[in-house]
């Protein structure tokens, strides 16, 4: 599948999750680090979002632990959440 049609569904599917608060942490991340993604972080998100939401966030807050299939660079990334925007 193309590169950009594989980055327009993870666009979608990150920023409609199902709740706010996942919309924000998942699409957030997306939107700052997709347009440097290589193949294979490409395929680790496209992983990711087959996950639930509750699970996504409890492993980037750090109060779950990530699963070896989640673990890596990526997650590790996403754990720092100084990706979301928050507006005053």
């Amino acid at each position: 599948m193309d590169r950009e049609i594989r980055l327009k569904r993870l666009r979608f599917r990150s920023w409609h999750r199902g709740t706010k608060e996942a919309d924000l942490m998942v699409g957030g991340f997306y939107d700052k680090f997709s347009a440097g993604w290589n193949d294979e972080e490409i395929t680790w998100f496209e992983a990711l979002m087959h996950e639930e939401d509750v699970e996504i966030m409890g492993w980037a807050i750090g109060t779950m632990p990530v699963p070896e299939r989640a673990s890596g660079p990526m997650m590790i990334a996403m754990q720092k959440l100084d990706y979301i925007a928050v507006e005053k």
